[in-house]
């Protein structure tokens, strides 16, 4: 019987990637069905009822999707994180959940980056600046994305350091970056500080006062993971103490509207837009396509993140 694959997406891929999508489904011979710039969640919850395999994005996999699911076997986030699928639900049912870390890495960097610039520079409000280079830059968990905005930054001529109790110094020390032993070092040492922290029980509101108040002049505080992780009541005492404090970010929180406040020093992208590049919505978008195929055909569960 032939595999009915769905592509749920609110916010559309770019069409070279869709086109991509397509080409991989048709080559195995499956039959994709797209949902795309859907704005009603019923209508997720309606076109995932009979298919065999589903890709997303951003889009909120709850239990009231999952369990509306009658053949789903797969889910894939074409992305890295992974916190808008209900796992214990797709658990419970026996549905293989699945990332595509990695594939839109190098885009989140260059944002990240973007952002450091456009703050530094007043928002290019005409008024004078600062530079990057020669100044020090804190990767806050160094996963794909730091790897990538380790090399941006050297690029710029900036000092790197990184905090990740997960990652061995060895492997920093050869990507050319300096590890940090203690979280409140690397938020003492570095004028920047570039966010990758997943959303856990662990990491939310994990980004606070006692930290952000540790930062020396010129902070600049960048989030391009989720917004959550940060405390905004820290942030807003921040802003209010600290005429020098910068924040940046690509997940708005929700003080967006009194955070605005405080331009040019805050900045916030209208929606979430780290992996909005062609490059990375074809790269995320065909490895979740070929990560569906491979585990029909060949059992592969290489990206699995639930139990």
């Amino acid at each position: 019987m032939t595999k009915k694959i769905l592509l749920a997406t609110e916010k559309a891929f770019a069409k070279p990637a869709v086109d991509g999508i397509t080409k991989v489904f048709a080559d195995a011979k499956y039959e994709l069905i797209k949902l795309e710039n859907y704005t009603e969640h019923a209508d997720f919850v309606t076109a995932i009822k009979t298919v065999d395999g589903v890709i997303i994005r951003s889009d909120k996999a709850n239990s009231d999707v999952i369990n509306a699911a009658e053949n789903l076997k797969i889910i894939v986030r074409a992305g890295a994180g992974f916190d808008n699928i209900d796992l214990e639900a797709c658990t419970a049912k026996e549905i293989t959940a699945m990332n595509t870390p990695g594939q839109n890495s190098n885009a989140v960097a260059e944002l990240a980056l973007g952002m450091m610039v456009y703050l530094a520079r007043n928002g290019y409000n005409g008024k004078s600046g600062t530079e990057l280079r020669g100044k020090k830059v804190g990767i806050h968990a160094y996963g794909n994305v730091g790897y990538y905005v380790a090399q941006i930054a050297k690029g710029f001529g900036m000092e790197v350091y990184a905090f990740d109790p997960f990652v061995p110094a060895e492997k920093m020390e050869k990507d050319g970056i300096k590890k940090v032993e203690d979280v409140k070092e690397l938020y003492k040492t570095c004028e920047y500080i570039s966010l990758h922290l997943p959303k856990t029980k662990d990491t939310v509101n994990s980004i606070n006062y006692d930290l952000l108040s540790l930062m020396p002049e010129g902070a600049c505080l960048i989030n391009t993971a989720r917004k959550e992780v940060v405390c905004e009541d820290s942030l807003m005492k921040i802003f209010n103490e600290r005429k020098d404090f910068r924040f940046g970010t690509d997940v708005a929180g929700d003080k967006d509207e009194e955070m605005k406040q405080f331009a040019p020093r805050y900045f916030a992208t209208p929606k979430k837009m780290g992996a909005q590049t062609e490059e990375a919505n074809i790269n995320a978008g065909v490895a979740a396509a070929n990560q569906i195929v491979n585990f029909f055909e060949k059992g592969d569960i290489t990206f699995k993140v639930n139990k």
